[in-house]
């Protein structure tokens, strides 16, 4: 078992910035791929941001060239710094970790733009 534990969310005003962290513990495999997902009201959970363990990334089209995942040297934490936020990027934020055909999630942390 994995467990996730994001932390960083909060509430923001557009143009500003945020930092998302999410450890991991438990019985970590590797390779293993982490990710940021993402789910506001109504609509369907989205794939924000990846990283594999060999640290190859991707970004949802919506927030290339404004968010920036990376993960440390232990490679059991993973960060999104988010910057010039707008309103849309409103969601709660979920940390996910995918290895060995198991998909593992943090309880999601809550973040919010304010125009």
């Amino acid at each position: 078992q994995v467990q996730l534990v994001e932390s960083g969310g909060g509430l923001v005003q557009t143009g500003g910035s945020l930092r998302l962290s999410c450890a991991a513990s438990g019985s970590i495999s590797r390779p293993n791929t982490m990710a940021w997902y993402r789910q506001a009201p109504g609509k369907q959970r989205e794939l924000v941001a990846f990283t594999t363990s060999g640290s190859t990334t991707n970004y949802a089209d919506a927030v290339k060239g404004r968010f920036t995942i990376s993960r440390d040297n232990a490679k059991t934490t993973v960060y999104l710094q988010m910057s010039s936020l707008k309103p849309e990027d409103t969601a709660k934020y979920y940390c996910n970790m995918y290895t060995l055909g198991y998909n593992y999630w943090g309880q999601g942390t809550q973040v919010t733009v304010s125009s």
